[in-house]
């Protein structure tokens, strides 16, 4: 009898546990507010490579990334997509292929951020608290901030924008078009991604220009808001004699404000002389838009005055929020903002983080490595390394500031699968490593 009543007292135990974590979960789905271990905004390039690596350490439940879009583009795939090499689906994949497993996946925008309450807001009013924050949200393109755009892409065809995924896939067919002409490429006076990505769509125009026979009749334009053609003097020193030889005209401090599309008219301040316009015809009209921070970080109370997320530039965490950390063009870290200075962050800010969440010393340091691979036509490129210094940071041991075939090989693919299989899966920090192992003790300067 006392056996029997033991065994019924035990099941009533096992009966009501069971009802408090059944109603544990059922009060959390009603409470507007979720709570994680980790959360990352962002599903960009540094958003799933934060996302995969402390999936791995933290387990499922524990990591939450806030990301809208359903689809995932390797952005960098885009000059050769306009350049006719690629095309738009090569860059695409779907959202939930590329985030990992385990984490939650809010599919929602981050509209507000409470760094003393620890929580992010989304657009669907859903509040989302966090131990520690991750921010990726990238750059949004300004297109509205030029007077005239984006309607001249509905009015004119020969108006493209290799950074626009409605506009990309335009580029190509624009290039076959042009018949002679001003051809005109421009860059901003704001930071962008991939500083180099407005003159690498040029360089293979002007090649299709000449293997179409309309080079001759054509005025191929370089209008940058930049003082110079490139940041860094070795890399500046090669692409200066390519645009020389090849007889592209290069026009500095000139911002582009205005597009009229009826007219074919193109409008751009001399930034040396503020206020004065200068108006150019255009046959064919590469747009790069002024960018900045998604509108919704760039007023919240994370970010400097520039609108970008404040971090240490070294150890990537905030300057004001120990447990906030950011990744990516977002961030105020000042380098040129490339997937490939994502990957060396990433690397970085795991180890930072992970000992800021064990109450460790930070020990590992973001020397503002970054890379562009200039394309310079089909089958060359440059590939620039650099660091904070606007120093070359070579990986290979040759002089990479020749246009080579291997290096074009290397953008065109196998930097593409180094994206999708490694760095979203949060298995690889750039090839500092590597580095030292190919070069065999030499410097980095890539004299050889």
């Amino acid at each position: 009898m006392k056996m029997a009543c033991k065994l019924l007292q035990n099941s009533r135990v096992v009966i009501l546990e069971g009802f408090k974590s059944r109603s544990r979960k059922f009060s959390t789905s009603l409470n507007a507010q979720k709570n994680y271990k980790l959360v990352v905004v962002g599903g960009g390039s540094g958003g799933c490579a934060v996302a995969s690596k402390f999936v791995k350490k933290l387990g499922a439940g524990n990591v939450a990334v806030i990301e809208p879009n359903q689809t995932h583009y390797y952005q960098p795939m885009f000059t050769l997509i306009g350049g006719g090499i690629k095309t738009l689906s090569d860059s695409a994949r779907p959202m939930k292929s590329v985030l990992p497993a385990k984490c939650d996946w809010i599919q929602s925008k981050a509209v507000n951020f409470d760094p003393v309450g620890q929580k992010v807001t989304t657009a669907s009013g859903e509040e989302v608290g966090y131990d520690y924050l991750v921010v990726a949200m990238g750059l949004q393109l300004n297109f509205n901030k030029i007077k005239g755009l984006p309607e001249a892409f509905d009015l004119d065809p020969q108006v493209v924008s290799n950074y626009w995924t409605k506009t990309v896939v335009n580029t190509y067919p624009a290039i076959q078009k042009f018949k002679g002409g001003n051809a005109i490429f421009t860059f901003p006076n704001t930071p962008i991604k991939c500083a180099g990505a407005p003159q690498k769509i040029m360089y293979l125009a002007e090649e299709l220009f000449r293997k179409n026979k309309t080079r001759q009749d054509s005025e191929v334009i370089f209008n940058t808001a930049l003082g110079v053609i490139f940041g860094v003097k070795k890399y500046a020193e090669s692409l200066q004699k390519i645009v020389t030889a090849r007889n592209i005209k290069v026009n500095y401090k000139r911002n582009l404000v205005e597009v009229r599309g009826a007219e074919r008219e193109a409008v751009f301040e001399n930034l040396d002389k503020p206020g004065e316009m200068e108006v150019f015809k255009y046959d064919l009209l590469h747009v790069t838009p002024p960018m900045s921070t998604p509108d919704e970080l760039r007023t919240s109370a994370i970010v400097n005055e520039a609108g970008f997320v404040n971090v240490n530039k070294e150890t990537l965490q905030h300057t004001d929020y120990p447990n906030i950390f950011s990744i990516g063009d977002c961030n105020s870290a000042p380098t040129s903002k490339t997937a490939a200075a994502v990957a060396a962050q990433s690397g970085v800010l795991e180890r930072n983080l992970s000992a800021v969440m064990n109450g460790a010393k930070q020990s590992a340091q973001y020397d503002g490595y970054t890379s562009c691979p200039l394309i310079t036509s089909r089958g060359k490129c440059i590939l620039a390394e650099f660091d904070y210094d606007a120093q070359p940071l070579e990986t290979f041991p040759v002089n990479q500031g020749k246009e080579r075939s291997s290096m074009y090989h290397l953008k065109a693919s196998v930097m593409p699968e180094l994206y999708w299989k490694m760095l979203l899966k949060g298995n690889w920090n750039g090839p500092g490593v590597y580095r030292k192992l190919m070069r065999f003790g030499m410097g980095s300067s890539g004299k050889a």
